[in-house]
């Protein structure tokens, strides 16, 4: 478990704040927060197979794709439509 979580805040603290200007506590905890869903949702993971670790499939192929920006447009989320 602690690898998973240093994982998580060495990617926070490479990715988010060299593109983020922070304006307070309240706001750092919104980006974590929001990292966080990122993270375990929309970020494909090397160790399992380039899949994200809440396992959402994304099988059904006759769907359009969809793009979802993700901390204010930092990064994007590509499912299909539901």
């Amino acid at each position: 478990m602690n690898a998973i979580a240093e994982k998580f805040v060495c990617s926070g603290r490479r990715e988010m704040p060299d593109h983020v200007i922070l304006l307070g506590e309240r706001h750092l905890d919104s980006l974590v927060r929001d990292y966080k869903v990122y993270f375990n949702e929309a970020r494909p993971h090397q160790g399992i197979g380039q899949r994200v670790p809440s396992g959402i499939s994304h099988q059904d192929l006759s769907k359009p794709i969809v793009i979802r920006p993700m901390l204010g447009g930092l990064h994007a989320d590509y499912r299909r439509a539901a």
